[in-house]
Parts: structure tokens; sequence; C-alpha cells
């Protein structure tokens, strides 16, 4: 048997924040995905994702902009080294 290789952390953000964006989501369906995509975000963080994409959703943009600030200093953006020395 082939076992379905797991989504990536993108992926899976990708389609929870298609699913919450999609109107015709129930609204139990919207809030399961909202830990979901949440849970992605230090992966996304760490591989500098929000530096290189900005979300069109306005909504979702300030939501994922207060929760990553909400997440204190642990969880502050680190950039790597190669970028540091570029900058």
């Amino acid at each position: 048997m082939k076992s379905k290789p797991a989504a990536s952390p993108l992926e899976t953000f990708v389609a929870c924040a298609h699913q919450m964006l999609d109107p015709a989501t129930p609204e139990p369906v919207r809030r399961a995905m909202e830990p979901r995509l949440l849970a992605q975000l230090p992966a996304l963080r760490a591989l500098g994702v929000f530096e290189l994409f900005e979300l069109r959703d306005p909504a979702m943009r300030t939501w994922l902009a207060d929760e990553l600030e909400g997440r204190g200093a642990d969880f502050q953006q680190t950039r790597p080294v190669f970028l540091l020395q570029q900058t």
C-alpha cells in the first residue's frame, strides 16, 4: 500500500485559508480550520514566507498579524545569516 505523503506547512496553510475564506464553508468547519492554520505559522515564519508574500484578504492578513504579534518574543522572525549580511 502506498501511503499519502504528509502535506507541507505551506500546503496545509493554503488549504485551510481557502476553506476559511470560502463563503460556502459552514461556520463549524471554518472554526475547525483555525487551529490547523495557526499551527503552521511557526514553520512559515521560519521559512520567511511572510517576508516574501502578503495575504490579499485584508481580514485574514489582519487576523494573522495579530496572532503573530500576540505570540511574543519567542516567536519573532529571525533572519537567516545570509540575509543579514546582505542588508
